[in-house]
């Protein structure tokens, strides 16, 4: 069923896939979306960044598309296709004419149930994965956000970094990859999203035909180790090479199903410039922490934002220092932003123009079928699509007592973890993790 007032309809097949669909018409294009309910959060200590090796895996072939076809497939009939894997979801999509769309249609559903994990492409992954988690740690930010998310997170498992800990990529094996696979790869763990030029009744069918015979997996493990109260700062010092300071500060923040999830957007907002979940940014300059830290010369850069996540997160802050510049001075600097914030500073005037640049934000990141797509399954996974689509009327909803009370809540020092990178020598340097 369709909710009231919007394009989007609702559907769950026999086998548990849950469907959902919008039809638009704007240009011949319809962008399709798998979304598995499994990411890092759901991985086991030993196994960490198995998520993301599945995902490798699953553009490795079938027997029907052995590897390297849908590639040329795929590009041949003008579309593109990609995955990603995250904290609380793996996804895959194509994006393709809509007079093509078949073929991406029967690749997810063909690939849902038949991928190989061949041996010898296991192994030849592993490779790869390790040289992405090496040159990852080519980066100081890297190594800083890893060290301050295990501080903050001892128990819940987005303690771990979705590329995984090396010596798991080291020990992971064949057959460990297969049975994630087999255990989170079914239509009962699944959202499948189709959105553009199509007619919602014969796309229904279609995906009835092709999805509607895979059998449900077993029960999914369910994630239960819930993150106990944190009962004072937390603080994080990385002594690595690199050629400038860091300060990363991480508050705890409330899931994206909280009612505090949107005043806290919006705190974001006034406090480090507009963001939106999917990484777009409006420039920040006018921000009260680009005043604070860049202009006084303090920093060169700082950024600040948040995850909708299915499990309470984090609100991060992140400082580039000056060259020169003690990061005792710039953490002084911040906190003293941080205490007006607490104090109840925000004005009417601020909260507006926060609003006014989420709506634009809003816009520019859901004006594709491919944004839509993505933000219907996204926020499926963790409530309903609905969240998405009532995202602007929640933003609107926010008052200036909501925001100074959460402002005041939320930014405590004893709920917050605070790392620092000081790059050093390559001699002064300790053994490598």
């Amino acid at each position: 069923m369709a909710s009231q007032g919007s394009q989007v309809t609702r559907h769950v097949l026999d086998n548990g896939l849950t469907v959902l669909l919008k039809d638009v018409h704007t240009a011949p294009v319809i962008s399709w979306w798998v979304l598995y309910r499994v990411g890092s959060r759901n991985e086991q200590t030993g196994q960490t960044g198995i998520s993301h090796w599945v995902e490798h895996m699953m553009f490795k072939g079938t027997e029907q598309f052995p590897a390297g076809v849908l590639d040329k497939l795929i590009d041949r009939e003008g579309g593109v296709w990609n995955a990603q894997t995250s904290f609380d979801y793996t996804a895959y999509f194509e994006t393709m004419p809509a007079s093509r769309i078949d073929l991406a249609l029967q690749a997810e559903a063909d690939r849902m149930q038949n991928a190989l994990f061949d041996p010898a492409e296991v192994e030849s992954e592993r490779t790869v994965i390790i040289s992405e988690r090496q040159g990852s740690e080519n980066s100081p930010t890297f190594w800083l956000h890893e060290e301050t998310r295990a501080a903050a997170f001892r128990v819940h498992p987005y303690h771990h970094q979705v590329i995984g800990d090396m010596v798991d990529l080291h020990t992971m094996t064949r057959d460990d990859l297969y049975t994630h696979y087999r255990t989170y790869y079914a239509p009962n763990n699944a959202i499948a999203v189709a959105v553009g030029d199509f007619d919602t009744a014969e796309m229904l069918a279609r995906i009835e035909e092709l999805y509607g015979s895979i059998p449900p997996g077993p029960e999914v493990p369910p994630v239960s180790r819930t993150e106990p109260l944190q009962q004072g700062e937390r603080t994080v010092r990385v002594e690595r090479e690199g050629n400038a300071s860091y300060i990363y500060v991480a508050y705890r923040a409330p899931e994206a199903t909280h009612q505090d999830w949107f005043k806290l957007s919006l705190v974001d907002s006034v406090l480090a410039g507009a963001s939106a979940p999917g990484g777009n940014a409006i420039g920040n300059k006018t921000s009260r922490l680009y005043k604070a830290l860049v202009e006084t010369e303090l920093a060169t850069s700082v950024g600040a934002g948040m995850y909708p996540s299915i499990d309470p997160y984090l609100f991060s802050i992140m400082i580039t220092l000056r060259d020169g510049r003690a990061p005792e001075d710039v953490q002084a600097a911040l906190d003293a932003e941080i205490a007006r914030l607490v104090e109840g500073s925000i004005t009417e005037a601020e909260l507006d123009k926060a609003k006014k640049q989420a709506r634009a934000l809003f816009a520019y990141g859901t004006e594709s079928v491919t944004g839509q797509a993505f933000w219907l399954a996204f926020s499926e996974n963790f409530t309903s699509y609905t969240w998405y689509e009532d995202y602007l009327e929640h933003l609107e909803a926010v008052t200036l007592d909501d925001v100074r009370e959460a402002a005041s809540r939320y930014f405590r020092r004893s709920q917050r973890t605070v790392g620092w990178f000081i790059p050093v020598a390559a001699h002064e340097q300790g053994g490598e993790g």
